[in-house]
């Protein structure tokens, strides 16, 4: 996989967990990254621009910059650590979010508000490619993109490792913050469009809606929900804790 974009390259270079394989810079952001990469024990391939995009999907916003990298390793959820009673920490759940810049987004919001890991299915979510990791600004190297094979298990594993599952609905009764919900929680996200499956809708402890203004908007992007949802759910830690 090729990364592109500084936020994502810069990210990758400064994760040890990341392999990484090839540099391409231009002239003029190669002393933003030459530090970097001799830390990592690559050399720079200097590069136009044009050879850049030779190299990069049609469109690629690169910045001058791009990485030839190989796959983070395999996170599952039982590397998730265990919450203690009352603690406050949360997960966000994909149920079959297809486009890539929408899981790219959410990762990033993800990281801003200190979730512990982003969970999508083996199958009808996108791969890990260099759109998603630019649409994630560097948080694809900072919070653990998990994959499993089926969600419905993967939300009762997570009630085992004490996180209970709050779903967003349109047709929930209760606001999220009028549920009241505290302790450690996994976010649970529907597709673009058609919004949570009913088996996966079934399987959620809670659901909640987030309200909006009657008639503005139908519905929000996927990637919107999840910041507004990962906001009001973790409001008071960072608020408490100081956080800018």
């Amino acid at each position: 996989m090729r990364l592109y974009g500084r936020h994502p390259v810069v990210a990758a270079l400064q994760n040890p967990d990341r392999p990484v394989r090839r540099l391409w810079a231009t002239a003029d952001t190669a002393p933003g990254v030459t530090a970097l990469a001799e830390a990592r024990g690559l050399g720079i391939e200097p590069a136009d621009r044009g050879a850049l995009e030779g190299l990069l999907p049609p469109g690629a916003v690169h910045q001058g910059l791009a990485l030839e990298v190989g796959p983070l390793p395999d996170a599952d959820i039982g590397d998730l650590a265990l919450a203690a009673p009352g603690e406050s920490a949360v997960v966000v759940v994909l149920d079959q979010v297809s486009d890539p810049h929408n899981v790219g987004a959410i990762l990033r919001s993800a990281a801003a508000f200190g979730a512990r890991a982003v969970i999508t299915q083996d199958r009808h979510a996108p791969a890990e490619t260099g759109a998603l990791a630019k649409a994630a600004s560097g948080a694809l190297e900072r919070v653990p993109l998990m994959r499993v094979p089926n969600l419905a298990r993967a939300l009762d594993d997570l009630r085992d490792r004490g996180f209970w599952s709050v779903g967003l609905d349109a047709d929930a009764p209760a606001t999220l913050a009028g549920a009241g919900l505290t302790g450690a929680l996994a976010l649970v996200l529907g597709a673009e469009g058609s919004g949570l499956r009913r088996l996966t809708r079934d399987r959620c402890d809670h659901l909640a809606r987030l309200p909006m203004v009657a008639g503005a908007v139908e519905s929000l992007n996927v990637s919107n929900a999840c910041a507004v949802a990962l906001y009001e759910l973790r409001r008071g830690v960072l608020e408490s804790s100081g956080a800018r």
